[in-house]
């Protein structure tokens, strides 16, 4: 089965924030500048002018959602959309910041077709978001109404918080009459996951997706919690999981794809410790979800 586009999940973001770290985090940016009005949604009033000469405070993440906090009282929400690349490149000399190794960035780099918005920091380092589909989204929001705004208000707990806990997903899960699988893809029950992350959790769980969220019992949940938590970090480690559009900060691809247990692989002999299964795939709620009836239960 070939894998089309997907939003980019909680690990590729996360990577992505991680990569964007030592060029933002703590930096002033020394101009900002759109390439066009809009992108999803139209870019706030005098956008570049209230994130030029501002420093970046914090860098975060919440769900799938960037958060630059700056000095101004205002936090930068970037959302990357389906196909949202934000590319690092260094100014003068390829430079090693961190982890990171950054490029010099080209002469025509933020002026191609798809370079939507432009940020120079005093790493020194230019950041470029270059989006070809153009579902992205940035906005400026005060830092002291985030949790109340509408993409925040009523979103659950992050799945890689101390928070995020065996007790806490059964009550969220109590009483719950659909499918496993959609009940962890609602966000207002966990931030962040999406549909290859549930599909892999779920399977090292031994969960069918198919099982009502209301009936999985507290020893079960408990291992599906770990199972959340370390295939997330899993993907993390391993720059997140390019299918088609995903790229980390500097460039390179993710290679958590290469690491999938049944996402993606229908008709295949199933991974697992007993190898008695063969991956199935079946649709629910308008999504793909891949398990292997043997392991999972």
């Amino acid at each position: 089965m070939g894998y089309q586009s997907v939003m980019p999940e909680l690990p590729e973001v996360e990577t992505v924030r991680l990569g964007l770290e030592p060029v933002l985090e703590g930096r002033v940016i020394t101009q900002a500048r759109t390439r066009r009005g809009d992108l999803r949604v139209p870019f706030p009033p005098h956008f570049a002018e209230r994130l030029t000469g501002r420093t970046v405070k914090a860098l975060t993440r919440r769900a799938k959602y960037l958060l630059a906090a700056l000095d101004s009282g205002e936090t930068l929400v970037i959302h990357l959309g389906m196909s949202g690349r934000m590319s690092v490149y260094s100014e003068g000399k390829p430079r090693k910041l961190g982890n990171y190794v950054y490029d010099v960035a080209p002469a025509s780099a933020g002026e191609g077709k798809h370079d939507h918005v432009v940020f120079e920091t005093d790493a020194p380092a230019r950041i470029i978001f270059n989006d070809h589909r153009r579902f992205g989204l940035m906005t400026l929001i005060a830092t002291d109404a985030l949790e109340k705004d509408k993409m925040f208000a009523g979103m659950g707990t992050e799945p890689l918080s101390e928070g995020f806990n065996a007790r806490y997903l059964a009550e969220a899960l109590s009483g719950k009459k659909t499918p496993i699988k959609s009940a962890l893809l609602d966000q207002r029950v966990v931030a962040g996951l999406g549909n290859i992350y549930v599909c892999e959790a779920l399977f090292r769980a031994g969960i069918s997706p198919k099982r009502l969220a209301g009936s999985v019992t507290l020893d079960r949940i408990k291992p599906l919690v770990t199972a959340i938590k370390k295939v997330l970090k899993d993907a993390i480690a391993a720059g997140g999981s390019t299918l088609r559009d995903h790229a980390q900060a500097t460039g390179d691809p993710g290679n958590f794809q290469h690491h999938f247990l049944v996402y993606g692989r229908e008709g295949k002999p199933c991974k697992g410790k007993n190898g008695r299964g063969t991956i199935k795939r079946i649709v629910q709620a308008g999504r793909s979800t891949f398990y292997c009836p043997a392991c999972q239960k």
